[in-house]
């Protein structure tokens, strides 16, 4: 794939067209982790994955019809994990299904432990042009609560690299993490921002079934914050980073303006993307279908699956109107422009109930913006979930 132009192009305020490519192997499994990510303890052949990424992508490209790309996301797992010939591979493969321009917005994850020079200069050669690293804490007590198998040092190293090496660059930090005050994480937030170029993705700490935090905390031995420290703890968040002038896009990510993340914006303004890989999820539109894939979670049946038949998909489900609209509402209402109201009027074939909504907008929780757009307040992002349930009803 020939190396995007180092300024990428703008943001048009469309949802786009996105290709997601999940690498689904970790070194170490972290255990607040619910996502798709296996460690295996033998070499991963990656030619032979990479053989069935291709052919997955001819099967995904069929589904898609011919599509212009606005970005693409190597998520994980841990995709630094691959050999920069890996990532090359792939990029190419995508550029020969589907029109990749040049400019585009080209985002991988990385983690500080698996990062060094050599291998980030592969990725940029390759085509990747953003970034994002699984940082998590700048405290080393709190890395290995977390169980990351890097330190603060590396860390410190690897976004250092990733200034110098690609245009754009993001960190993940969580908070509200066991015992934390407000004025710690105030202090670790402006650290942060000291390191950060344009982009900062900042999650609480949630318990997920089925992850090693899970048993902790249901067993009385791991406590997180209540639902008011997380919010003084979030209401911290939200004004420290504005004041820096990397507001709240959405619910856990700033940015400098013109520097949003445009893969996830696509997610978010429920544009249509091809998942690709293990666990990954895709969402394409057919005539007037929308089609949900779902492709199998276990890396080696999907390898299996993908070369017996040529693609791992598990799931191919035909969405209705109304789930598409719930999936409209619950998507944009993240984000700080909110969700464009004829669209979801069209798909769900009603406005939404005036008696709700007004309650909402009495209690400040919503505000409309024009005719034309509805999103949540600052308040409103705090029972986010409650907000859309009441409007999608």
């Amino acid at each position: 794939m020939a190396e995007a132009t180092p300024l990428l192009l703008p943001d048009t305020g469309e949802p786009g067209f996105g290709v997601y490519v999940h690498w689904p192997f970790c070194a170490a499994k972290c255990p607040y982790c619910d996502f798709n990510s296996h460690v295996r303890h033998q070499p991963v052949d990656q030619p032979r994955f990479v053989s069935a990424f291709l052919r997955e992508m001819q099967e995904m490209r069929r589904l898609s019809g011919p599509k212009t790309v606005t970005s693409i996301f190597l998520g994980g797992g841990t995709p630094s994990l691959m050999a920069p010939e890996t990532v090359d591979a792939i990029l190419n493969g995508i550029a020969r299904h589907w029109h990749v321009p040049e400019g585009i917005e080209v985002t991988m994850e990385a983690n500080p432990s698996s990062v060094e020079a050599t291998r980030f200069r592969g990725y940029r050669a390759a085509g990747v042009n953003r970034v994002s690293l699984g940082v998590q804490a700048l405290n080393d007590p709190d890395l290995r609560f977390l169980g990351r198998l890097h330190d603060v040092a590396d860390a410190l190293k690897a976004i250092r690299l990733a200034r110098d090496i690609f245009p754009r660059m993001s960190f993940d930090l969580i908070y509200a993490r066991p015992g934390q005050t407000v004025e710690a994480w105030e202090r670790e937030l402006r650290e942060a921002i000291s390191y950060a170029v344009d982009h900062l993705s900042l999650y609480q700490l949630t318990i997920e079934e089925g992850t090693a935090f899970y048993g902790l905390h249901k067993a009385g031995k791991l406590i997180v914050p209540d639902g008011e420290q997380s919010a003084f703890l979030y209401g911290a968040t939200q004004e420290i980073t504005a004041s820096v002038g990397l507001p709240a896009y959405e619910v856990s990510n700033h940015a400098r303006p013109g520097c949003e993340s445009r893969h996830n914006l696509t997610y978010w303004r429920y544009g249509d993307y091809a998942g690709i890989g293990p666990g990954a999820h895709g969402r394409l539109t057919r005539g007037r279908d929308k089609i949900a894939t779902a492709t199998e979670r276990v890396p080696e049946a999907w390898l299996a699956a993908v070369e017996e038949r040529g693609h791992g998909m598990q799931d191919q489900e035909i969405l209705g109107f109304e789930e598409q609209a719930d999936e409209l509402l619950l998507m944009g209402l993240r984000l700080r422009e909110g969700v464009d109201l004829a669209r979801w009027q069209q798909l769900s074939g009603r406005d939404p109930d005036p008696a709700k909504e007004q309650f909402l907008l009495e209690h400040g929780f919503i505000e409309r913006l024009g005719n034309s757009r509805l999103r949540c307040t600052p308040s409103g992002m705090l029972v986010l979930d409650a907000v859309v349930a009441d409007l999608a009803c």
